[in-house]
């Protein structure tokens, strides 16, 4: 019903920067919520920032002043700049949504996107 396709991933330097956006696409009334996890093997997801349908946000002690989210409605797309990034930001990062799919229906679906690779060297 719903895809989140990813892109801004890669490899940087100790102190560079990234910015990853995420579009949802499909077949879906509306997107509420939206926000970016990241998991290192041998560790849980764990939730880096997510943003408000009125832009609220609410980020992660470990990013908080490096990292923004920001979204763009009318494309339905989320990003994440992130700066200031350091070797234990090295993870694969998801999109997530929450998103309305029949007009006239108050139940929300998840979803995930297929996740993209940040490498931070030292």
């Amino acid at each position: 019903q719903v895809q989140l396709t990813e892109s801004g991933g890669g490899l940087v330097q100790a102190g560079g920067s990234l910015r990853l956006a995420c579009a949802a696409s499909g077949s879906f009334f509306s997107i509420n919520t939206m926000g970016w996890y990241r998991r290192v093997p041998g560790k849980q997801r764990e939730l880096v920032a997510s943003i408000s349908l009125s832009s609220g946000t609410n980020y992660a002690d470990s990013v908080k002043g490096r990292f923004t989210i920001s979204r763009d409605n009318g494309r339905n797309t989320v990003y994440l700049q992130m700066n200031s990034l350091k070797p234990e930001d090295t993870a694969v990062y998801y999109c997530n949504a929450g998103a309305y799919i029949k007009l006239g229906s108050s139940l929300l679906y998840n979803y995930w996107g297929q996740g993209t690779q940040v490498t931070v060297s030292s």
